[in-house]
């Protein structure tokens, strides 16, 4: 997902307000695991997203594994992309995870967690299309999410107030675009367009590698500045990913290859 949308000072006081009252972490009884508010943006299939009212996903079941290794519980919430920076920020959520990318930028207000996710952004084209890499997207109308790396990565390329460039609030309005003929190509991460169109073969999309140009990228748990969580959730999301844990929750939501090796080399 990798999205960072900057959010006005009155839209942050406003949600810090309301918010405030919600709180973070309890403990329901002596002697039992204090249970952390993880909160989310379920608009990211396969990553996080709502099914019958439930928020689930790899993400949801990473992130209930790393917590039970550290020993808490956790509930995972849906509050919306900009709502989640606002919480962990005003310290009225214990973290957050969605698909969130670790960036120098974010690192100056929020803290992060070890990588835990390898991603890099892949292009999505009708499988008739001429394009072939990021290059040739030049020239061409190119829906992106609002705020990701996949917006910045075609920026670079064709200047960000390019009207050929589509932004929209979601992957999925994205995806419509594309669909509909509105757009020539669609920009995003590699796991979320790979599983869109395994899931999706009559839409007739293909998807377009291009190393050169979109670098490696990781997704790391995201926390408040100072949090005493980040020791706890480090040592954990290690276990996690050496006792055999992650790979099953990997193999379980995602069909793209499996770099541990990589993964572990930026832990």
């Amino acid at each position: 997902m990798k999205k960072f949308k900057i959010v006005t000072t009155m839209i942050v006081f406003s949600l810090l307000f309301v918010l405030s009252a919600c709180g973070t972490s309890t403990t329901s009884g002596s002697g039992e695991k204090k249970t952390l508010r993880i909160v989310t943006d379920a608009t990211y299939a396969p990553f996080e997203y709502q099914d019958k009212g439930e928020v689930v996903g790899f993400d949801v079941d990473f992130v209930k594994a790393v917590a039970k290794e550290a020993g808490y519980d956790v509930k995972v919430e849906h509050v919306g992309w900009d709502p989640l920076f606002v919480e962990i920020k005003g310290k009225t959520a214990d973290a957050a995870i969605s698909s969130i990318t670790i960036t120098d930028d974010r690192k100056q207000t929020y803290d992060f967690t070890i990588p835990y996710f390898l991603s890099k952004n892949e292009i999505m084209v009708p499988k008739k299309s001429d394009i072939k890499n990021a290059q040739d997207l030049k020239g061409k109308v190119i829906a992106v999410q609002n705020g990701t790396t996949g917006q910045d990565a075609v920026e670079a390329l064709i200047g960000k107030n390019n009207n050929k460039l589509k932004k929209f609030e979601s992957n999925n309005l994205a995806i419509l675009e594309l669909k509909g003929g509105g757009a020539d190509a669609v920009v995003s991460d590699n796991t979320v367009i790979e599983t869109y169109i395994k899931n999706n073969p009559k839409d007739n999309f293909k998807f377009i590698e291009d190393d050169t140009t979109f670098q490696k990228e990781f997704y790391g748990i995201l926390l408040p500045k100072g949090s005493k969580l980040k020791a706890d959730f480090d040592k954990a999301i290690k276990k996690v990913v050496e006792n055999g844990t992650y790979e099953k929750i990997y193999k379980k939501w995602l069909n793209t290859k499996l770099d541990l090796k990589t993964l572990k080399e930026h832990q």
